[in-house]
């Protein structure tokens, strides 16, 4: 899933497709991607570009006025543009939208206000880190150069967050004071700064004396700024933050665009998704009956967590599980259902330094050096895991979920330009194709096992769930009767979500939290879903008897992450 960090995007330069011959279009593309580089080193890192590692983005309210101009730049070109092929179609669609929409986003004032407990910049100038190399004291010095800047990057971001203060916009109360409790806790004894000193190395060798003297310093001063960023958001931002969770319907279609690359129709979904829970619900019951006859859905779970073919003990055991998993699927799946180039046959599955509970992807490096990899951040002191409900999961972020969907796009090098292969980026044409990797596998009968659907279903549960909890909240329709009706609040909401979301409580606190203060995002996973299958049948319909179920993978990941309507257009040909 995408949660603190972009999907890393990369081209390797193996033998791929005929290349293709650069066009007006992909060179207003290329300068763009190439300007916004320079404006953000934490993207040319996220991104594979080499040369700014040691750098962070100015996050002030000028350097969001920089990435403005390059847009509205980059749009009056566009418009001049005149499409030479269906790939240029398609760039020049996708590039409109989006940063269009961006810009609706900055002119809005949702630039210089975010502040959440999961995507905003206070999570990115800490989430960077998980991807520079450490395997050299000369790594450890840029790493330990740019640590260093982030007392500077933070202040800029103070600039950023007062600014929208004063337009009257600022995080709601829950999101600000998560926020500074996520801040004390990176720079805690024992946080995240205090460990990466003591745990510092070279592959086990210990570093260099005056590289890990700086690498100290670096990290003092990075947990200082942490500490008093927890002060000033509570001094500055806390009374001047809403009571109210909800952003209101106006944002909410902004921000669902915005995720989507499409305009749904917020009632019709909102009701959707409460048939679609009831529908999932009623799945699972007939699982758990399966499992010991009169059981409900909680009961199943108690049998499922207790049963010992499902449990792994340690993050080594959990580890390794994700690994087989995720080469297996590869194995079975290449040549048969997906044409899977052969360096995106590779994926690497690790443990992730910090403690979130959340598992992310990130992808290869330019040449494939550095494989995609599927993260798991495991809460302090987990120690015992359940594979049942986790197997989905290996599908989701690895094949053919988002591992296949990253590499395929990138190894187009030939093909596609720089911003259509490496920066290009729409949640729900992303996390949808996700989750419909997670169902297609079902199809095919990989999740036949009654525990392992069990736990895909759960996921269907909580994906749909957050559909109703988001929209619900933010635009102001009526709770279900379940809940109570009437307005939402944090206790409903909570109430929902405990009921559908069957995950640890700590983890349902952090998701609750996350959908209150990201308007739109959670629900581009299923809502994504929705469109893909939407799709799918459009082009099986139109095709009929010539349908080929692959065939339609390859056409429609070829065309790489984009808008979802951009994308229904350019595999119908509509474009």
């Amino acid at each position: 899933m995408l949660l603190a960090v972009r999907y890393v995007r990369r081209v390797t330069q193996a033998a791929g497709p005929t290349p293709r011959r650069q066009t007006d279009a992909d060179r207003i593309a290329d300068r763009y991607f190439d300007a916004m580089i320079d404006l953000s080193p934490i993207a040319a890192t996220t991104l594979g570009v080499p040369g700014r590692d040691a750098d962070l983005d100015d996050l002030s309210p000028a350097g969001l006025a920089d990435h403005s101009t390059l847009r509205r730049d980059t749009l009056a070109e566009l418009a001049a543009a005149s499409p030479t092929d269906e790939v240029d179609a398609v760039t020049i669609a996708a590039m409109s939208e989006q940063l269009h929409l961006a810009e609706e986003h900055y002119t809005a004032g949702l630039d210089e206000m975010s502040l959440n407990v999961i995507a905003s910049p206070l999570q990115r100038l800490r989430d960077i880190f998980d991807l520079m190399p450490t395997d050299t004291d000369p790594q450890w010095h840029t790493f330990a150069v740019r640590m260093s800047k982030i007392p500077s990057a933070m202040g800029q971001y103070q600039r950023a967050l007062l600014a929208a203060r004063g337009r009257g916009l600022a995080a709601p109360r829950r999101q600000v004071t998560a926020c500074a409790q996520q801040s004390r806790d990176l720079a805690a004894e024992g946080g995240y700064f205090a460990r990466l000193v003591a745990e510092a190395s070279r592959g086990g060798a210990p570093l260099d004396g005056r590289v890990q003297a700086d690498l100290a310093d670096a990290a003092q001063a990075a947990s200082a700024a942490y500490s008093e960023m927890a002060d000033w958001l509570e001094r500055e931002l806390l009374p001047h933050a809403p009571a109210s969770d909800a952003c209101g319907r106006e944002r909410y279609a902004l921000e669902s665009r915005y995720f989507l690359g499409a305009a749904v129709d917020l009632e019709e979904t909102y009701t959707w998704g409460q048939h679609e829970v009831a529908s999932v619900h009623a799945q699972m019951t007939t699982i758990a009956e399966s499992l010991e006859p009169g059981a409900d859905v909680a009961r199943g779970v108690e049998i499922l967590d207790a049963a010992e073919k499902y449990q792994l003990h340690g993050t080594d055991a959990l580890r390794a599980w994700m690994q087989e998993r995720a080469d297996e699927a590869i194995r079975d799946l290449s040549g048969v259902h997906f044409d899977i180039p052969e360096p995106v046959r590779t994926i690497e599955c690790r443990i992730a330094p910090t403690q979130t509970g959340v598992i992310y992807y990130s992808g290869p490096s330019d040449d494939f050096a550095r494989p995609g990899r599927m993260w798991w951040s495991v809460p302090k002191g987990n120690t015992e895991f359940r594979t049942w409900n986790e197997l989905s999961t290996v599908y989701h972020e690895g094949v053919p979920g988002h591992h296949l969907q990253v590499g395929q796009t990138v190894y187009r090098s030939a093909l596609l330009n720089k911003w259509r292969r490496l920066e290009s980026w729409t949640s729900g044409h992303g996390e949808g194709w996700a989750l419909y990797a997670e169902r297609l596998m079902a199809e095919l009968g990989y999740l036949d096992d009654p525990g392992n659907r069990m736990g895909w279903l759960a996921g269907q549960s909580l994906r749909a769930a957050r559909v109703v909890i988001d929209i619900g909240v933010h635009c102001g329709f009526d709770a279900p009767d379940e809940v109570g009706g009437g307005a939402w609040d944090y206790d409903k909401a909570w109430a929902y979500l405990t009921r559908y979301g069957f995950m640890d409580e700590k983890i349902l606190r952090f998701e609750l939290n996350r959908y209150l203060g990201w308007p739109g995002q959670a629900p581009s996973y299923k809502i994504g879903e929705r469109l893909w299958l939407r799709l799918r049948e459009e082009v099986r319909a139109r095709e009929g008897e010539a349908f080929d179920l692959k065939a339609f993978h390859r056409r429609a990941l070829d065309v790489g992450s984009v808008g979802l309507d951009t994308l229904r257009g350019a595999v119908l040909g509509e474009l």
